[in-house]
Order: structure tokens, then sequence, then C-alpha cells
């Protein structure tokens, strides 16, 4: 991989980690106004994806003749598609997560005999973000 391709892809990990904690913050200086936070992150993740994508990309089209450069340009989409497949798939068990475990503490506060029950719920949804990160894996695999 190239010095460029190695800098994007650590400045979007980096930016992918540091944006939540960011639109928390603002939502809490907010006081509880988290579509002003959420729409913050959803801006700021497809932007820096966007950004990424433009310099993971740069300068490929040109070169685009040779084997080469259509080989790193198939492995460049294969990363991509790696990193969608697991931050949407955690994006979507995240949401489905904080949607069972809050109902599942609320039914074990009424009646603690269903603990066994509502963690089940909570473990479906948590496997969500698993099958995304397998499918990233074997997308890697093949590359």
């Amino acid at each position: 991989m190239s010095t460029l391709v190695k800098i994007t892809l650590a400045a979007a990990l980096f930016l992918s980690i540091a944006v939540p904690f960011f639109a928390y913050s603002m939502g809490e200086k907010s006081k509880g106004r988290y579509k002003k936070a959420l729409g913050a992150n959803v801006m700021l993740f497809f932007g820096t994806l966007l950004v990424s994508g433009i310099f993971l990309f740069n300068g490929q089209a040109d070169a685009a003749e040779t084997a080469a450069a259509s080989a790193s340009s198939v492995a460049g989409m294969g990363y991509l598609a790696a990193a969608l497949s697991t931050g949407l798939a955690c994006v979507g068990g995240g949401i489905a997560v904080s949607a069972s475990a809050s109902a599942a503490l609320g039914a074990i506060s009424e009646d603690g005999s269903i603990l066994g029950k509502s963690l089940i719920f909570v473990g479906l949804a948590e496997g969500v973000c698993l099958y995304g990160l397998i499918i990233s894996f074997m997308i890697l695999g093949k590359l």
C-alpha cells in the first residue's frame, strides 16, 4: 500500500472514533437536544467517508489502463466495502441494542425472573455487529 493510502485509512479510523465523542458532547451542551448531535454525527460520518474515498482513489483514473492500477483500484474498493459492511452493521446493531436493552431493563425492573429471556434479545442485536465483521473478514480474505 502506498503511504497516502495508509495515512488516509489511519485518518478515517481516527475520525470514526473521534466523531461520536464530538457529537455526544455537542448533545450534552445543548441540554438534551440530541437531534443536533445525531445530525452532526451523520454528516461527519459521511463527510469522512467521502474525503477518505477521494484520497483513496486519487490519481488512479489516468493509470487505469495498466493491470496493476486496476488491481489496486479493485483492492481499494474491497477495503471500502469491508469498512462499510462493518460500519453500517455496527450502526444498525447499536440502534437495535439501544432499543432492546432499554426495554429489557424496564422489564427486569418489573419482574426479575425474565432476565435470561431479555438478555437473549440484546445478544441477538449485538450479533448483527459480529455478522458485519465476519463479512468484512470474508471480503478482505478475497483481496
